[in-house]
């Protein structure tokens, strides 16, 4: 699968199903790119990465995914071929070839930071992976009065570097450590909403197995005055 949000995929004529956003992103180079550009919304994209798994070769159990994409869309892929649905998902990360079969000893259980807000039922979902968000996603809750009660901030164990994850195996372990967490500390909440700053690699693998949840709005970093965006919608 291709999908170029940033700029336009050397694989792209290789792919079973491409997604060609790299025109429909607003920003002057790949580096400035992350939001669509009106008319085009997150709910086209989302639409198009979701008609996925209906484009593949039937019997199709591991897909590829290659292009540029930032991590909202990273994240909504990998949702859409969530394990439950049986297929496996690889993806290059810094050289590597990072996928949901590569195999882990245990999970890997983050160390979680709270903050409460109580502006409403929802939980609030900071991955702090490759650097700490937890300011900005406080300041944004607080300005947009997202209707949560309180915040997650969850980190690898030796905290939020960018250098935390070094292979795939760490990546699943996190994945599953973060996944089985929020199973248990979900079960009061309607909804999650769901911040995100680690490798473009964990948001794919973490989508691919959010399933048992709540539905979850994912946002994605803008770099405005505001920060976030909300992106997508998932049900989980």
């Amino acid at each position: 699968m291709s999908i170029a949000t940033l700029k336009p995929d050397p694989m792209a004529e290789d792919a079973d199903y491409g997604v060609d956003w790299a025109e429909r992103f607003e920003g002057a180079s790949a580096y400035l790119k992350r939001r669509p550009l009106a008319p085009a919304t997150w709910a086209q994209l989302q639409e198009d990465i979701e008609a996925a798994p209906y484009r593949m070769p039937p019997g199709t159990t591991a897909v590829a995914v290659t292009g540029s994409l930032r991590l909202a869309p990273a994240f909504v892929v990998g949702a859409a071929f969530r394990m439950v649905t049986g297929a496996d998902l690889a993806v290059v990360q810094r050289g590597q070839l990072w996928s949901s079969a590569e195999p882990y000893e245990t999970p890997l259980q983050p160390a979680v930071d709270e903050h409460v807000l109580d502006l409403g039922p929802d939980l609030a979902v900071a991955i702090a992976v490759a650097t700490d968000p937890a300011q900005d996603v406080l300041d944004f809750l607080t300005e947009q009065q997202i209707p949560v009660s309180r915040l997650l901030v969850l980190r690898p164990p030796g905290g939020a570097k960018d250098n935390s994850i070094p292979d795939a195996a760490t990546a699943n372990a996190l994945a599953v450590g973060i996944r089985e967490h929020l199973r248990r500390a979900c079960r009061a909440h309607p909804a999650i909403h769901l911040f995100q700053a680690g490798p473009m690699g964990l948001s794919l693998l973490l989508g691919n197995r959010w399933n048992r949840l709540r539905p979850t709005t994912v946002y994605e970093d803008v770099n405005a005055q505001q920060v976030y965006e909300k992106a997508f919608v998932i049900d989980a």
